[in-house]
């Protein structure tokens, strides 16, 4: 009989240990370190878009095992070590068990390394590099957008197609996204036959191009591939168009290097240009178009794909959470690992090995002001392989 109601009791202890990882005040604390200033504020403000619009959705429906997401946002300003901090407040201070939000692949890399001192969970729905999911893997980090390699794959499979034996150049960001995009690319491109004649990178937040535009001519690429983002895309592109280093050039770029956020302000110096994506709200699906017609009529823009990933993320912590009885770390861990579930894009799986979420890319090119879907590739075809050794 003492072993039966030690048995009860251990097995209760267990349920109110489950239900009582959510917060006492009622509801689930979600941390967003996002930009909310600086270059990357536009890409920020479409992270928030996407949350917001999830967690009224979630709330609206009951929430998640009942609890309400409360969404704490903190301004990361695109610099890894204001992330740290601000990572720091929520999970010690505002007591999150999990945060999303982060945009720059080094605050990315950087707030991971606070989540595991923390015992924490953290998800990125934008950073691009590779190393994220690769060399410098986390246990508690995962990623639900798709990662540079997987961009990259989409892109060379273009041009195999269209520019078979291309020249191209490489501009990029001076930090982690910049140096991983390029790599990445680079790797894809040369793997189909391309030339690479050349690459430069430059400071964040750079005013002046044209002092690498030499260096560009010199290259005679056919070809050029950027991974700049925000704000530096529209001083690019609009300064390579009046020194004329656009014309007869063929120019590629990471997802988020022309977006509907700076397209607009880019203008006729966008037409042409052709990314790698893995969301599109020209994506033909009923799922989709009602996706994008919510977010539109919520916030008076399209999504782009930083709006579409941060909304799907919710999704899947939710499942995540019910799947696990609560918001422990280790629980939630072992839910999230190989969860599939649904998103604008359709279905995602996250892969258990590396924590990359494998997804369909498609080609996206701007043609007449607009984004126009060019091609598509299966998800399993551009994932790539597990180089995560850490776990």
């Amino acid at each position: 009989m003492k072993v039966l109601t030690t048995t009860i009791m251990s097995a209760a202890l267990a349920a109110l240990t489950a239900s009582t990882a959510l917060s006492a005040d009622g509801s689930i604390r979600i941390g967003v370190v996002t930009p909310i200033s600086g270059t990357y504020a536009g890409i920020g403000q479409q992270v928030k878009w996407g949350l917001d619009m999830a967690a009224e959705e979630i709330n609206a429906s009951g929430g998640i095992m009942g609890k309400q997401i409360e969404l704490i946002y903190e301004d990361s300003e695109a610099n890894p070590s204001v992330a740290v901090q601000k990572a720091e407040k929520l999970y010690t201070v505002e007591n999150v068990d999990f945060l999303t939000g982060t945009v720059n692949s080094g605050a990315t890399l950087a707030v991971g390394q606070v989540a595991e001192r923390a015992g924490k969970l953290l998800a990125t729905t934008v950073s691009f590099s590779d190393a994220i999911t690769g060399a410098k893997c986390s246990p508690n980090v995962f990623r639900v957008n798709a990662r540079a390699g997987q961009q990259s794959a989409a892109l060379a499979a273009w041009v195999k197609q269209k520019k078979p034996g291309a020249k191209i150049f490489y501009l990029g960001p001076d930090y982690e996204m910049g140096r991983s995009t390029v790599a990445a690319f680079k790797s894809n491109a040369e793997s189909i036959g391309a030339e690479s004649t050349g690459e430069v990178f430059a400071p964040l937040d750079a005013k002046d191009y044209s002092q690498y535009f030499g260096h560009i001519r010199a290259a005679k690429p056919e070809v050029l591939y950027t991974s700049v983002a925000g704000n530096d895309t529209v001083r690019l592109f609009t300064q390579m168009q009046e020194f004329g280093i656009r014309d007869g050039l063929t120019v590629l770029g990471a997802s988020g290097t022309v977006t509907s956020q700076n397209i607009g302000a880019i203008g006729d110096a966008a037409e042409g240009f052709i990314t790698g994506v893995g969301y599109s709200p020209l994506i033909d699906t009923p799922e989709n178009k009602e996706f994008v017609a919510k977010f539109n009529e919520k916030n008076g823009n399209d999504p782009d794909l930083y709006g579409a990933d941060s909304y799907g993320i919710l999704f899947a912590y939710k499942a995540a959470v019910e799947k696990a009885g609560g918001t422990g770390t280790e629980e939630v861990r072992k839910a999230l690992e190989g969860l599939s579930w649904q998103t604008p894009q359709g279905s995602k799986t996250i892969r258990a090995g590396d924590h990359q979420t494998v997804q369909p890319m498609y080609v996206v090119q701007v043609k007449g002001g607009k984004f126009t879907i060019a091609d598509a590739i299966a998800g399993e075809d551009a994932i790539g392989a597990d180089t995560c050794e850490r776990f």
